[in-house]
Formats: C-alpha cells, sequence, structure tokens
C-alpha cells in the first residue's frame, strides 16, 4: 500500500495498480474531458478510452464495499455533437460493477467558450456518483430552508391501507425540520478558487468538500488519482479525512503540497507531504 496522506507523482493507472484491494473508502476527482483538458503521463499515453476504462477497474477493485466513487466530466463538441463520452463513461463503471447511485449536476455561473454556437449556453458538469453495493456513508446535506412558521406540525394520516368511508385516523404531531436535504444538482461559482494560480482547472473547494461530507466519515481513505491543484486533499484533511493521490505533474505537486503546508489549527497531516 502507497503510503497514505501523499501525492505520489504517478500515472494514475500505476499509481491504482500499487492500492490494496479494497483499501479505499472514497474517490473524489475530475478527469481531463476528452480534450478539453491535456493529459500526457509523458510516456505517450493520451488520455482516452483505453486510459478511463483501465481506470474504472481498477477503481472497483481498490473502492471497499460500500465505497464511493466521484466521477466529475463534460463533454466537448466536435464537428457540431457532443460526444457523449461521460455516458460511455458512466455505463462503463456500471459494467465494472459500480451501481450509478446517482447522476448529479454542477451548475455554473456561466457557459465560458463551450458547446455549440448553434444551441443553448452551456453551464454544468456531470458529477456521476458510483457505488460498491449500498453506500456505507450517507451524510446527506440538509441547507434548502423549509419555511415553517412553526416548530411542530399536526398530521392526520390513515390507519387502514386506503381511503376507505369509517377507516379511522392518527392524529400525532411532528417536529419540523428547519432545513431540509438539498437537490442533486448543486450551484457553485468556479472562480477566485485557491490553486487557480497554477492550475487551470481548479474545481470549487465547496464541489470537494460536500462529495466529501455526503460519502464518506472521519477517518476515511479519499483517493483523488488526478490530484491537480490538490483540493480534494486540503478538504479531506479539513474534515479529518486521510488522503492519496497522484498526478503525472511536478508542478501540480509542488502547488498542492504547499497549499497543505498551509494547514495550521486543528488541520494535521497524518504522514509526511511531497512527492
Amino acid at each position: 500500500m502507497l503510503e497514505l496522506n501523499k501525492i505520489h507523482l504517478t500515472d494514475c493507472i500505476e499509481g491504482c495498480k500499487k492500492l490494496d484491494d479494497e483499501s479505499i473508502d472514497l474517490v473524489v476527482t475530475s478527469p481531463p474531458y476528452d480534450n478539453l483538458r491535456n493529459y500526457d503521463n509523458g510516456q505517450g499515453t493520451i488520455w482516452g478510452p483505453s486510459v478511463w476504462k483501465a481506470l474504472a477497474e481498477q477503481l472497483y477493485r481498490v473502492v471497499k464495499p460500500g465505497g464511493v466513487v466521484v466521477w466529475i466530466v463534460s463533454d466537448a463538441t466536435i464537428d457540431g455533437s457532443e460526444t457523449g463520452t461521460s455516458f460511455k463513461q458512466a455505463l462503463h463503471f456500471m459494467s465494472c460493477g459500480f451501481n450509478l447511485h446517482d447522476t448529479m449536476l454542477w451548475i455554473k455561473s456561466g457557459g465560458g467558450a463551450v458547446g455549440s454556437n448553434y444551441a443553448y449556453s452551456q453551464n454544468f458538469e456531470y458529477m456521476f456518483v458510483f457505488s460498491k453495493g449500498r453506500p456505507k456513508a450517507i451524510n446527506l446535506i440538509e441547507d434548502i430552508p423549509t419555511n415553517y412558521n412553526t416548530d411542530t406540525l399536526t398530521v392526520r394520516t390513515l390507519r387502514g391501507q386506503a381511503k376507505m368511508p369509517g377507516v379511522p385516523r392518527d392524529i400525532r404531531t411532528i417536529k419540523c425540520k428547519s432545513f431540509s436535504k438539498r437537490n442533486n444538482w448543486w450551484y457553485l461559482v468556479p472562480s477566485g478558487q485557491e490553486g487557480s494560480t497554477f492550475h487551470p482547472a481548479v474545481f470549487p473547494t465547496e464541489l470537494a468538500r460536500d462529495h466529501i461530507i455526503s460519502w464518506s466519515n472521519k477517518g476515511d481513505v479519499v483517493l483523488d488519482p488526478f490530484m491537480g491543484s490538490g483540493t480534494t486533499a486540503v478538504e479531506a484533511v479539513k474534515l479529518g479525512r486521510k488522503f492519496i493521490g497522484f498526478d503525472i505533474s511536478p508542478e501540480y505537486i509542488k502547488g498542492a503540497n504547499a497549499r497543505l503546508k498551509k494547514l495550521t489549527g486543528p488541520f494535521r497531516i497524518y504522514g509526511n507531504i511531497g512527492c
């Protein structure tokens, strides 16, 4: 097993091969997206089906039963057609044995120069949540105000199986919740994020944080095979999780380690920081 709480300078496939079977609780990652993000492992391997298919198979091996993979992806538009690679990847994960626990959307503030000029502005990315069986950690975030004007409600429920004349009703009081669970589309603005000075595609810290909260518990091991700017590692440490990451760019690892070294106070690293 590779050292925990460290970002390893290695290809995602080679790194996963060095992980023990069923050793990872949660994966939160954002792969290169067709040709929208550059991926070259220095050995002539370019991002494509040969990489993501092999990685999906490795992830199924290393994720624990009840573990989750959060796969954040989008499609390029080529010759007027979206590639559909995101769906192909989702179907392959399912063919490996994962359940498609939820198809979530990350809604952005604006589409930018993506998509087609002949279609509506594109301003979302897929967040596929795959699970190896039923997720063992389900900590759904509740932050949608319910707007109840009282602390309790009196409700009437049928005792019988159907609404029939003469069927009595139960009258009971339930406690009102101030907030209900959020929807499966998250509106997050990807601007001004730490790490953007050395990495071209930084996802919001809230994205990593909220998925780590939702699908893991304290002490769990969180993997990001495309660690990039280090956001997954930073948020894992803040939330009391252990992390392990891979990247093929020494520059990105250096920048991510600098972010990790800034963590002070209640945050601590369980191992050494370095590549």
